[in-house]
Order: C-alpha cells, then sequence, then structure tokens
C-alpha cells in the first residue's frame, strides 16, 4: 500500500515538474523578448537579458522598428498575401478533394498517392526547380509569384477536405442532381456551406504558416517594398552586429495582430479545431 501511494506521489510530482519545465521553456524567450525591447541600447550593452528594463515606458524601440523596418508595409503586403492565398487554398483543396473524393476516374488512386508523396518532399529541396522556372516566367521579386508558390504547396488542405468529405453522405449529391442541379451547384449550394469546420481548420493552419514563413519570401521577394513582416525584422541585422533591442520590438509588434485576432475568435479557432479532430 505504501509502495502504491508512494508511486502515485513520484508520479503527480513528474507529470506537474515536467509540465513547469515545458511552461518556463516556452515563457522564458518571451519574457526575455519583451525585457529587451524596452531597454535603451546603453541598457541592452550594459545588463544581462533577464534584467529589468530602467522604464516599461519607453517606447522608442517600437517607434523604431516600426520606421527603420517599414513594418506597416510589411504588415500591408502580408494581408494582401494572406488573403488571396487562403482564398485560393480553400477553393482550390475543397475543390480538387470534392473530385477526387466523388468521382471515380482512372489515375484517381495514383493522383492521391502523387500527393501523399509530394508532401513526404521537403520543401527546400525543391526550390531549385521552382526557382528556375519562377525565374523564367518573370515572377521572382513579384508578389504575383509569391503567392503562386505559397498556393502550390498547399497539400495538408486537400486531405482534411477529403476527411471530411469521407463524411458527407452522397445521397446529399444525388439528391440535388435528381433536383436538376450541376456538379457545381451541388459544390457551391449544397457541400460548400456543410466545410466550415474543415474550412476553419485549414485556415488556421495555413494562416499560420503563412504568416511566419521567412525562407520563401526573402527568396522570392527582394525588393525592400516588397518585404513581408516575416523579413521586415532583419533590416536590424548585419555583419557587425544585431540589434536585438529594435529586433524585440519588432517581433512584440508583429505577435499582437495574431493575438488579438485569436483573442477575439477563440471561439471560432477552437470549434474549428476540435471538428477537425473529430471528422474523419
Amino acid at each position: 500500500m505504501k509502495n502504491k501511494k508512494l508511486g502515485s506521489v513520484l508520479f503527480t510530482l513528474l507529470k506537474y515538474g515536467s509540465l513547469i519545465f515545458a511552461s518556463i521553456c516556452a515563457l522564458l524567450p518571451v519574457c526575455v523578448c519583451i525585457l529587451t525591447a524596452f531597454k535603451t541600447n546603453e541598457e541592452y550593452a550594459s545588463t544581462s537579458v533577464l534584467e529589468l528594463p530602467e522604464s516599461f515606458l519607453y517606447f522608442d524601440n517600437f517607434v523604431t522598428a516600426l520606421e527603420k523596418a517599414k513594418m506597416l508595409r510589411g504588415f500591408g503586403n502580408t494581408a494582401l498575401v494572406l488573403v488571396v492565398v487562403l482564398t485560393a487554398s480553400v477553393f482550390m483543396g475543397s475543390m480538387l478533394a470534392y473530385v477526387l473524393n466523388r468521382f471515380k476516374f482512372p489515375g484517381r488512386g495514383l493522383v492521391q498517392n502523387l500527393f501523399m508523396f509530394a508532401a513526404l518532399l521537403p520543401g527546400i529541396a525543391m526550390q531549385v526547380t521552382i526557382y528556375q522556372i519562377m525565374y523564367s516566367l518573370g515572377l521572382v521579386n513579384t508578389l504575383q509569384g509569391y503567392m503562386i508558390v505559397l498556393m502550390g504547396t498547399d497539400i495538408i488542405s486537400i486531405y482534411i477536405f477529403l476527411q471530411f468529405f469521407e463524411n458527407l453522405p452522397t445521397s446529399l449529391d444525388e439528391s440535388a442532381i435528381m433536383d436538376g442541379c450541376t456538379y457545381f451547384g451541388v459544390f457551391f449550394k449544397i457541400l460548400f456551406p456543410l466545410l466550415k469546420p474543415a474550412i476553419m481548420t485549414s485556415v488556421i493552419l495555413k494562416g499560420v504558416s503563412v504568416y511566419n514563413e521567412y525562407y520563401a519570401s526573402n527568396l522570392y521577394l527582394q525588393s525592400p517594398e516588397l518585404r513581408t513582416i516575416s523579413t521586415a525584422l532583419y533590416t536590424f541585422t548585419g555583419p557587425y552586429g544585431n540589434q536585438y533591442n529594435y529586433i524585440c520590438a519588432g517581433v512584440i509588434i508583429t505577435i499582437l495582430p495574431i493575438l488579438l485576432l485569436f483573442l477575439v475568435f477563440q471561439k471560432q479557432i477552437y470549434g474549428g479545431m476540435a471538428a477537425g479532430a473529430v471528422k474523419g
């Protein structure tokens, strides 16, 4: 009996100890970033990263980050990319999933397997070929080309929609077609409105990856006026050192829009993710 109690106590300590350790590992970089963002250049050079700044009302770093890194333009470019890429990804992914799930044709299984094979390939490994194609089409250093690159790598959304179509009965399609509805009408009027949980799940996953995407934006958007928010902060990096107090201020500015969106739409986000976990 004593051994059982001792084992239960040890398990509880291990469980909560691991949670506390994981929380510290997750929150410590955020705390360091916040402290550094409010330090002057002299404070940053002379204090440790965990030392409190003299004042939390010092906002010059935030103003400098906004102005020198042109973060407002970066937010505008990122917002435009998000709207176009997410809209195209939702429609292309749902329509491809509709065709693959509802129609039987030769090579259907091969197409699904090719999508799976493409998902296993690392994106960086294919960038040499993709860059050559984009360069030959004149789409390097344009927002349109960058959007096309991001749209063409959304295989996860296709499988999310495929799983949801598996749970939608084909009797919906058949009854609509018997009433004179076309295949386009079946998709847009009957099935697409039922995909709201899948759309929310896809938008969350794709939106986060697009907002945080750095490699492709740094590769394809070379002009300063085309920078996205993820590359704007690299204004303060250079061969002679990095200005981390400005970078941390910019990081906080970058986090705030996503944090506000999460607080406003957290019910819809949790609902969409929960439905995505249950379906299929």
